[in-house]
């Protein structure tokens, strides 16, 4: 479904969205009474919330200026950002590109700070909001052919404790989830087939993305690390 959202309730904005935890995301969000906007520069997936809830925003996430006009309709009523886009490159470090490993850093960092922009100054004004940044186990390892990815996601850790320090006293609540393990979606098994050991449900990681955004301020988590309980760490 696109469109105007009519309704007064809160609003989710979730960047990246897709198939897998996107739309667990906006299913949890939306039963916990928010309206969602998701956004990519594809069409809404499979798995978004029905009943009118959902608006589907195309926009290229690495142009600021977009991403600024797309959200701007939308942006008094948006309580929570997650920020779950991101650009997966495996690949040799002689091999990759140098726009490649730009293109990497745009979508999972720079892209969070074009989102986080559009978004900030409204709740800055409320005094309230939440902002979640998803990482991966890359965003403190980083393993042999991920240097483009590694450095990305270790930027946006750097970004998310920043913002956490320069926005909390105003009260808005900025949160890292390391999802540290594959995620059980479409797109883990494109990339690496199917798997009989234990992969990180979906439904569970945005549970724990609701309570994020429900904490009290007296109680606030700023790092959150979630694994399936077969992940070595």
């Amino acid at each position: 479904m696109s469109g105007a959202i009519m309704s007064l309730r809160p609003a989710v904005l979730i960047t990246g969205m897709a198939e897998g935890l996107g739309a667990s995301v906006a299913k949890a969000f939306a039963a916990d009474g928010y309206d969602v906007l998701g956004l990519s520069r594809r069409e809404a997936p499979a798995g978004v919330p029905d009943g009118g809830s959902y608006v589907h925003l195309r926009c290229d996430l690495t142009d600021p200026a977009q991403v600024t006009a797309t959200v701007a309709p939308h942006a008094e009523r948006i309580a929570v950002l997650v920020h779950n886009a991101h650009a997966l490159l495996i690949k040799p470090f002689a091999d990759t590109m140098l726009d490649e490993f730009e293109r990497v850093w745009r979508v999972a960092c720079f892209g969070a700070v074009a989102a986080a922009r559009a978004v900030l100054p409204a709740m800055i004004a409320r005094g309230r909001g939440t902002v979640i940044f998803s990482g991966a186990t890359a965003s403190r390892r980083g393993a042999a052919k991920f240097a483009a990815f590694a450095s990305a996601k270790f930027a946006l850790r750097g970004l998310a404790q920043s913002l956490a320090r320069e926005y909390g006293p105003q009260g808005i609540h900025v949160a890292h989830v390391l999802l540290d393990g594959l995620i059980d979606e479409p797109q883990s098994v494109q990339r690496f087939g199917t798997s009989e050991s234990g992969r990180m449900a979906p439904d569970a990681i945005a549970a724990g993305y609701v309570d994020l955004a429900r904490q009290h301020p007296s109680a606030w988590t700023h790092e959150l690390d979630l694994r399936p309980f077969s992940e070595r760490f």
